[in-house]
């Protein structure tokens, strides 16, 4: 008989990171693949599930305007319980750091279903940075029986927290697989660009940014954008208020400056490739942009991705306003310090990390 596989993505990034594994397993004659969406970000999940042609079979719909942590931990379990007993998945395979990764975590090991953990042993150490990802995934680190780690460094993380190296695979990570299954097609820009202009692609959305932190963000953007009238800027907002009212207050009205709606995933690789550079807090973006050749400045304090920092590809500049200026004019202004941070370099994969998971899954299995 087929083992049944649930694959769950609750958010754009957990989709775009589990589609090569949904599409790799589709291949496997042993197994029978349901996925479950959790729709903890409804829109933007449902843009990458149509472009890797990926249709749910389980929709918990579970997205509501401004609801807590709490609340939304609360109802996805309550949810998840009905479902795991009228499924009983033979595994679970879950990515990333979300809340629906460790509440998924936590309900198959109250309904005792392996679960496989995709993108394992990410940490800062801190559990207040990134909040509230980084409990999410040492919880869920805690209850996994695969974990799938994307780099050495990860693996050993795991190997600290006590994590069986028999129960640990490196396989790199999946949204490298992604990016080369996309980079090479016909992908168009959203917004007209000048040949000769230089462009500097933004996002921010993270949680421990708001307040404070963005206020600082914005008003060096909008610093660097006075500053450089010959260069465009582009910033997809992310449509949490916390986000999308102050980015608007201090960007809007800038002649080169351009704030525009979340892009969809071919979209937004298609930015990437054209940026000249780019500054985000997004972790998947840290991945992605130094196998494209973009230098990368991460607007955190610190970052669970530390190989690409390690490799000169990626720089830390937090939600320092000064930083984050004499860094970006830094990359504008100066060939040879250009040059050094765009070499690219991709230390997360080399797009097999996908057949790697299913091979661990094949060899348990069948």
């Amino acid at each position: 008989m087929k083992k049944k596989i649930f694959c769950v993505a609750g958010t754009r990034p957990e989709a775009i990171k589990m589609a090569p594994v949904i599409l790799a397993l589709r291949n496997e004659s042993w197994a029978n693949v349901r996925v479950l969406a959790t729709a903890q970000h409804r829109y933007m999940l449902d843009q990458v599930n149509d472009f890797f042609d990926i249709e749910p079979d389980i929709d918990l719909n579970i997205m509501r305007p401004n609801q807590t942590l709490s609340t939304l931990t609360a109802r996805l379990l309550f949810e998840l319980d009905e479902v795991l007993q009228a499924e009983k998945p033979d595994a679970v395979l879950i990515q990333g750091d979300t809340t629906t990764v460790m509440t998924v975590a936590l309900a198959c090991f109250y309904h005792r279903i392996p679960i496989g953990h995709v993108e394992a042993g990410l940490r800062t150490w801190d559990m207040r940075n990134p909040f509230p990802e980084e409990a999410n995934r040492v919880i869920t680190g805690k209850l996994a029986r695969w974990h799938f780690a994307p780099t050495e460094g990860s693996r050993l993380n795991l190997l600290k927290e006590g994590v069986q190296d028999s129960d640990i695979v490196v396989t790199g990570n999946t949204v490298i697989d992604a990016l080369l299954m996309t980079v090479n097609m016909d992908l168009k820009l959203p917004i007209t660009v000048e040949a000769d202009k230089r462009l500097v692609l933004v996002t921010s959305h993270r949680r421990e940014n708001f307040g404070e932190p963005f206020l600082n963000i914005c008003r060096a953007l909008r610093t660097l954008s006075e500053k450089n009238p010959s260069v465009q800027f582009m910033y997809p907002v992310h449509p949490n208020p916390n986000v999308k009212g102050v980015a608007h207050e201090f960007l809007s009205g800038l002649p080169n400056f351009t704030l525009c709606e979340p892009l969809e995933y071919a979209p937004f690789i298609a930015a990437m490739k054209r940026a000249y550079i780019i500054l985000t807090d997004s972790g998947g973006v840290q991945e992605e942009a130094p196998a494209l050749g973009k230098p990368v400045l991460v607007l955190r304090d610190e970052t669970e991705r530390p190989e690409a920092v390690d490799q000169g590809v990626v720089k830390l500049v937090g939600a320092n306003y000064e930083r984050i200026i004499e860094e970006t004019q830094l990359l504008l202004d100066h060939e040879s310090a250009y040059s050094e941070m765009a070499r690219g370099v991709s230390p997360y994969g080399d797009g097999h990390a996908a057949e790697r998971i299913v091979t661990t899954l094949r060899e348990h299995f069948v």
